[in-house]
């Protein structure tokens, strides 16, 4: 079994910055890629960042720039640092690590941009 805890969320005034963390338990290996999304209220979930197991990462358009993945391998665990932070960035923000052998979902940590 694999669990991923998120944490680092919270209220930022706009132009501000968060660190989120992911850290995953269990039996890890065999990791492809670690990847974040968010789901703003009303809306579908989309795609935020992803980092390959070889360091290679990309970005959505709308967080290019801004948001910097970043994963250490000892610890087991993504970071995603978010800066300039705008009011549309308000979501709640889930971390999926896409091993060999499954894709494994955190529960979602809050984001909550204020202008």
């Amino acid at each position: 079994q694999v669990q991923l805890v998120e944490s680092g969320g919270g209220l930022v005034q706009a132009g501000g910055s968060l660190r989120l963390s992911c850290a995953a338990s269990g039996s890890i290996f065999s990791i492809n890629h670690m990847a974040w999304y968010r789901q703003a209220p009303g809306k579908q979930r989309e795609w935020v960042a992803t980092i390959t197991s070889s360091g290679m990462t990309n970005y959505a358009d709308s967080v290019k720039g801004r948001f910097a993945i970043s994963r250490d391998n000892a610890k087991n665990t993504v970071y995603l640092q978010m800066n300039s932070l705008k009011t549309e960035d308000t979501a709640v923000y889930y971390c999926t690590f896409v091993m060999n052998y499954g894709n494994y979902w955190g529960q979602g940590t809050q984001v909550t941009v204020s202008s």
